[in-house]
């Protein structure tokens, strides 16, 4: 299986706070350790975040800065075990919001936006899935300029770089 588009997991915890969102979106590849903790699927995933990927992140982070907006760094910077995780620690350009076995939120609140990732370990029918969704909440009009380009590009590229992760491991 592919990674392919899905809507944001019933009864998840990124389902609650998706409420108001301004941009939403879910993509789901087939879960290679259905028993690892959520935390441990998504940081072995960043782990193999194409380098293509870290290059646009260092151009996004090169040009946000010319309009006085926070560079984040790169995916996969300064990854830890699972277990020495608590909820406000940096895991990468995000923070640790929740954290639970079938579910990791991580969020990255600035001045224009607000941002939450969370990767979701799912039992379907097409088999275990991780269903990584993105939900943005935007504070002002950056924030929607921001996005309006952004957007776009994300709904294009995550995919990409899922399918490519998932092969590099």
């Amino acid at each position: 299986m592919t990674v392919r588009t899905c809507p944001l997991p019933a009864g998840s915890r990124i389902a609650a706070l998706s409420v108001g969102a301004d941009f939403a979106d879910c993509h789901a590849l087939p879960d290679p350790a259905p028993d690892a903790e959520a935390l441990q699927s998504y940081l072995d995933l960043v782990a193999r975040t194409p380098g293509w990927m870290n290059a646009l992140m260092a151009l996004r982070n090169g040009m946000v800065r010319l309009v006085g907006l926070k560079a984040l760094g790169q995916l996969g910077e300064g990854l830890r075990p699972a277990a020495q995780y608590r909820l406000g620690d940096r895991v990468g350009i995000f923070q640790l919001h929740s954290r639970s076995a079938r579910e990791v939120v991580l969020e990255q609140d600035d001045r224009h936006l607000l941002v939450r990732l969370s990767l979701f370990k799912a039992d379907t029918p097409r088999g275990p899935q991780l269903q990584l969704s993105t939900v943005v909440h935007e504070h002002n009009r950056l924030g929607r300029l921001y996005m309006a380009v952004v957007g776009p590009v994300h709904r294009r590229i995550v995919p990409r770089m899922l399918e490519q992760a998932q092969h590099h491991g």
